[in-house]
């Protein structure tokens, strides 16, 4: 079994890419996740773990999170290797994330839990309804009866 649930803040903008040919969506980013107990001299640790995310989960953490920003990462870890430009063989290990969980977004809002890896068709009707402080903007709801198309 390889299964991995992190939480933790982003140490700096996740980096969004498209693959050559397919164009699919990649965005990667390092989460810092608190370790369970300080250290002896009581001070808090975190490890830094480089995450990878496909597709539109990809596209949607590259547009609403940003440095410091809490989020959940639900996936597996993988490794590979490579060979760089001196030669050199390199190991990679990453985990690569089959859902991602936005814990704090848009302007530091917190509990604004919007999860990309399911549906959320129910989303607002849950947080009921949208409000300035998401996105510094209003945003009405529309019904769907009112769309042209």
């Amino acid at each position: 079994m390889n299964k991995v649930v992190l939480i933790g803040r982003l140490t700096k903008d996740p980096e969004l890419r498209f693959t050559p040919g397919s164009g699919t969506a990649v965005t990667t980013l390092t989460l810092a996740v608190d370790r369970r107990m300080p250290s002896k001299d009581g001070t808090r640790e975190a490890d830094f773990i480089p995450i990878v995310v496909w597709g539109k989960q990809a596209e949607s953490t590259a547009n609403y999170m940003n440095k410091g920003k809490l989020m959940g990462v639900s996936g597996r870890i993988q490794t590979r290797s490579y060979d760089a430009k001196d030669g050199t063989r390199r190991y990679v290990t990453e985990v690569v994330a089959d859902e991602v969980q936005f814990l704090e977004w848009g302007n530091g809002n917190r509990g604004m839990n919007q999860d990309y890896g399911k549906s959320n068709s129910n989303y607002e009707s849950q947080q009921g309804g949208f409000s300035k402080d998401m996105g510094g903007e209003d945003i009405t709801p529309v019904d769907d009866g009112d769309i042209p198309f």
